[in-house]
């Protein structure tokens, strides 16, 4: 597997990475670091104690870790949990819970398409 064949998989956009971070090597390496990027366990753990202002924070951490890598799937997913969350209301995390299921489940094939890059050789 390429690494524009794992953009494919996980619904992100290589052509947009490779204009934004010119070298395959630099792309790869911070592709690889996602993997050890907190703000997705920070936003599950924020989420299950009723922290509506810590999952906004990690909400918002992953949604700009994934513009700047260009993945348009769990960004996009991220982003809408963001602007639900960004809502000071007592309603905010109630309906942030489908959009959690969404955020989850694309983090999860981000995170397949990634290690079975990684795990190619």
């Amino acid at each position: 597997m390429t690494m524009e064949e794992c953009y494919q998989k996980l619904d992100g956009n290589y052509r947009e990475v490779t204009a934004r971070i010119p070298s395959p090597g630099l792309v790869e390496k911070f592709v690889g670091k996602f993997l050890e990027d907190k703000s997705f366990e920070t936003l599950c753990t924020a989420i299950e104690v009723g922290d509506r202002e810590g999952a906004f924070r990690a909400a918002h951490t992953l949604k700009g870790v994934c513009a700047n890598l260009s993945f348009t799937r769990l960004m996009g997913s991220a982003s809408r949990l963001t602007e639900t969350l960004r809502l000071q209301t007592d309603a905010a995390l109630a309906e942030a819970s489908p959009l959690m299921t969404e955020v989850r489940q694309d983090y999860q094939l981000t995170v397949r398409s990634i290690q079975e890059y990684m795990d190619r050789g």
